[in-house]
């Protein structure tokens, strides 16, 4: 009976590796989507929005069986606590991803952000995706050591999330209020998906050692 739990535990930890795959994607195409006012990109985030939903929700529905049949304690509890968590966060990626996606769409034909911070985007995107995937590779080895190192890109995702607020701040600002609301939205949806993403890290660090690492 024990090993057909942790069977079913191994296959949990790998339905949540799984999904940062595809939040990873769902931030991609969503990058796509606003810098090149790609409205078909667009769509299918949020198609795909729906879908990491029901995902989620099978998965917590599945967790909360494991803890009513096996009442798990000590490690197998944190496994199982730990994959609760992760699956809220990825769910929060997954609508971020979406969020993102909707600005360009209501911007579309138009690319959604001023040139002049493309740049900006870019980067974020490239780090948000790349979080994703470490974070994939931290869920299947259980490595707080590696947890432990994406603080260093969700510290550079926050600083770029800082120059972008200054940004829009200038008094010299000339691309108009919507443009100023629609770059700080952004630029929160980016800084907040890695946050989820390095906060599905740190709940490895807690199912592999019981304590959490900042």
């Amino acid at each position: 009976m024990r090993t057909v739990f942790h069977e079913q535990l191994d296959t949990l930890n790998e339905n949540v590796a799984g999904l940062c795959e595809r939040a990873a994607v769902m931030m991609q195409l969503a990058t796509v989507a606003l810098l090149n006012a790609d409205l078909e990109a667009s769509e299918r985030v949020i198609d795909r929005r729906d879908d990491i939903d029901r995902q989620c929700a099978a998965l917590e529905s599945d967790t909360f069986t494991l803890l009513a049949r096996q009442a798990p304690v000590a490690s197998d509890l944190r496994v199982v606590l730990s994959g609760m968590r992760n699956v809220a966060d990825l769910q929060r990626m997954g609508a971020l991803a979406a969020h993102v996606a909707r600005i360009s769409r209501l911007r579309h034909p138009n690319i959604a952000v001023p040139g002049e911070v493309c740049g900006y985007f870019a980067e974020m995107g490239r780090i948000a995706v790349q979080l994703a995937q470490d974070t994939k590779g931290v869920v299947l080895q259980g490595d707080p050591d590696a947890a432990a190192r994406l603080n260093v890109d969700d510290e550079a995702m926050d600083d770029i999330h800082r120059q972008l607020f200054a940004v829009v701040m200038n008094p010299e600002w000339p691309h108009g209020t919507t443009a100023a609301v629609d770059v700080t939205l952004l630029s929160r949806y980016y800084e907040r998906f890695a946050d989820h993403a390095v906060e599905i890290a740190h709940n490895v660090t807690y199912r592999s050692t019981g304590a959490r690492r900042g």
